[in-house]
């Protein structure tokens, strides 16, 4: 028979296949949507709210035991099982990491092993000597940085001069001077005043012998050293700041003589003092929690007193007791995890009419920051609003958060109810006020970008800055399109240019608050979108591509934590629910939900899913790039479900 007689027949048959096989997809991903949606809905709690616990790695459980080392109490049941928690933790040759599958971290190694041995884990026990051959082959507990430095000077293990001096003084400079509180980040704020008294006060706690870690040191650790490593090249900002922190040991005498330390002291206690107000501890994460503990207690503030009681119960919240572990949380998530479930069930079909949307939005209406937080420093005129991402932190609104109840309020049909109204116009104005000169945005404030700063010695945890970043000035973008910030208007169009110039090479953005290029990227292509950009501006086209070309096999994407050290990782890792979520939603606001890359990951997340939920191990949550890490236990489960109402209304959308 002649090609040409049989030819239309089987391309008729391909054709009803291929459709077919889409309506397959499209049955199998609508099922798996309205699990997902049914399973978020059981999971609210009956105030109307969600949270889930927030993950990090060992370095709070070790935190937490040196700290209650310091005061006598490191047996306590706590002690005993967050201690159990960091030896299940231990990697196969020795050492800990800060994210699953990671290499050995000195810093996470030394205060693990400590607090073990504090807690009376043997020495001798196989894990320990691997781990202390691990450490030593890293350097020694000397080559730990700043932060674990001052756990180790107060139990004794280091002397104060190997620490970078925490000046209180720093809270007496004016605003005009180059270097002052207000100048650092709003997380380096609220860690640097508590330790600023501690580091003027310096605490110790003398160990017996027997519990101390001289084994984990390659040299006498009382000997003093350097605070940070200097470089080879005389003139360096590193070298300018290691030369003030020795003049400044130097001037302790004098500084205490003068009454000018007293005056440091005080104000630094005033000003944690009153940002205790409305707040879940200073700053409502983890590490200023601890160093208030310790400050409060050098200026002999009553251990039994209401204040260190209350002090005490915001590490008590932070707990997760996990049958004989207890692991601590850096902080929690309720307004990001409400948020982002509301966002995930609009696009399952829920609405402002339903119950459970009605009372999410009623309870984040009830977290609205009323107060001038710090961020009004730089920002004159503005009346506050916004939220933040803990329960209560009334001084740190920030605008990720801010957007993303924006978004959810928006989208639900929240936000046309008449009460919600005033928040929405006073979140819209604030985030506006927000954007900083390059036209992007950062987290908790404008203009907190220099740079020289990060050379201070105590800058190592890599966050002394908030600058603008991708992920969030695209966020930012896409709350505000709605209400009329789209292509064309000038301070949209600023924002997109600070876009373009922020492109990788290779076609991706880099993601500062989630892993890593598959996070940035899909936020960009997002904003971009809501904004108006088209799917054909070859920004857009050239991130797309690269979403492609880094999709696996299976249909899925994955990114590790590595990638932030080495960008030719960039894509590349173990598959998980959240990243493939990311990814092709990133492909429908690229208008490509109908390409087969799209249709692959669709049908991975739906094929995937166990109970209406998806498992997800690694960790695909960004505190501080190449220093910490986090597992928001929710992400496997409201991005997925984001991800497959998003794809189902692209391809139902011509049908």
């Amino acid at each position: 028979m002649p090609v040409s007689v049989i030819r239309p027949a089987f391309v008729a048959e391909r054709a009803k296949s291929a459709l077919d096989q889409t309506n397959d997809l499209i049955q199998q991903a609508t099922k798996a949507r309205d699990r997902a949606a049914d399973w978020l809905l059981y999971a609210q709690k009956p105030d109307g709210h969600w949270v889930a616990e927030l993950e990090g790695d060992t370095i709070l459980e070790s935190e937490y035991i040196l700290l209650m080392a310091y005061l006598g109490r490191e047996y306590e049941p706590d002690c005993l099982r967050a201690a159990a928690s960091m030896a299940g933790q231990v990697l196969p040759r020795g050492g800990w990491a800060i994210h699953p599958g990671g290499k050995p971290d000195i810093s996470a190694s030394v205060k693990a092993y400590f607090a073990l041995k504090l807690t009376g884990t043997s020495t001798a026990e196989p894990f320990m000597v691997a781990s202390r051959k691990v450490i030593l082959e890293l350097g020694g507990a000397h080559a730990c940085n700043s932060f674990t430095r001052f756990y180790l000077a107060l139990l004794g293990q280091l002397s104060y001069d190997s620490c970078p001096s925490v000046p209180p003084e720093i809270l007496l400079l004016p605003k005009w001077f180059p270097v002052h509180l207000g100048e650092m980040s709003s997380w380096t704020r609220t860690i640097v005043v508590p330790l600023a008294i501690v580091s003027a006060c310096r605490p110790v706690k003398q160990l017996p012998k027997e519990k101390g870690i001289r084994e984990l040191f390659l040299e006498d650790p009382l000997k003093p050293r350097w605070p940070a490593p200097p470089t080879k090249r005389w003139l360096s900002w590193t070298n300018f700041f290691l030369g003030v922190d020795a003049s400044y040991k130097r001037l302790d005498p004098v500084l205490k003589a003068t009454g000018v330390r007293r005056k440091g002291l005080e104000s630094s206690l005033a000003w944690m003092r009153e940002r205790f107000q409305e707040s879940d501890g200073l700053g409502a994460i983890f590490p200023p929690m601890i160093y208030t503990i310790l400050a409060l207690d050098c200026l002999g503030v009553p251990r039994d007193s209401d204040e260190v009681a209350w002090a005490h119960k915001q590490l008590e919240d932070l707990k997760v007791r996990d049958g004989e572990c207890t692991w601590l949380q850096p902080c929690v998530s309720p307004v990001w995890d409400t948020a982002l479930s509301l966002n995930a069930l609009a696009e399952a079909g829920l609405g402002a009419r339903d119950q459970a949307v009605e009372a999410a939005g009623e309870w984040l209406l009830g977290r609205e920051v009323r107060r001038k937080g710090d961020w009004a420093d730089r920002v004159e005129g503005c009346e506050p609003g916004g939220w933040v991402f803990e329960y209560n932190n009334a001084f740190y609104p920030d605008t990720d958060d801010t957007a993303m109840v924006l978004m959810a309020l928006t989208r639900t049909g929240l936000a046309a109810k008449p009460h919600y109204r005033p928040a929405v116009r006073r979140a819209l104005d604030w985030l506006v006020s927000m954007q900083d000169d390059n036209g992007g945005w950062a987290a908790f404030d404008r203009g907190i970008n220099r740079e020289f700063l990060e050379k201070v010695p105590f800058a190592d945890h890599n966050a002394m800055l908030d600058p603008c970043c991708p992920d969030i000035t695209a966020r930012v973008l896409e709350a505000l399109a709605p209400h009329g910030m789209v292509q064309g208007d000038p301070l949209a169009d600023k924002a997109i240019a600070f876009l373009r110039s922020h492109q990788e090479s290779f076609g991706a953005w880099i993601g500062r608050w989630g892993v890593n290029y598959i996070y940035g990227t899909w936020q960009v292509l997002a904003g971009l979108h809501a904004c108006g950009v088209s799917p054909k501006d070859p920004m857009v086209r050239r991130a797309a591509d690269w979403l492609e070309s880094v999709q696996q096999e299976s249909g899925a994407w994955g990114e590790g934590c590595e990638s932030y050290e080495d960008k030719t990782r960039a894509g590349v890792g173990t598959a998980t629910a959240s990243q493939t979520a990311w990814a092709l939603l990133g492909l429908v606001f690229a208008g490509r939900a109908k390409s087969e890359a799209a249709r692959a990951g669709a049908r991975w997340l739906a094929e995937t899913q166990v109970s209406g939920t998806w498992n997800e191990e690694p960790f695909t949550g960004t505190g501080f790039p190449k220093v910490f890490y986090l597992k928001y236990h929710y992400y496997r489960h409201y991005f997925p479900l984001m991800a497959l109402g998003r794809w189902l209304k692209a391809v139902q959308a011509d049908q």
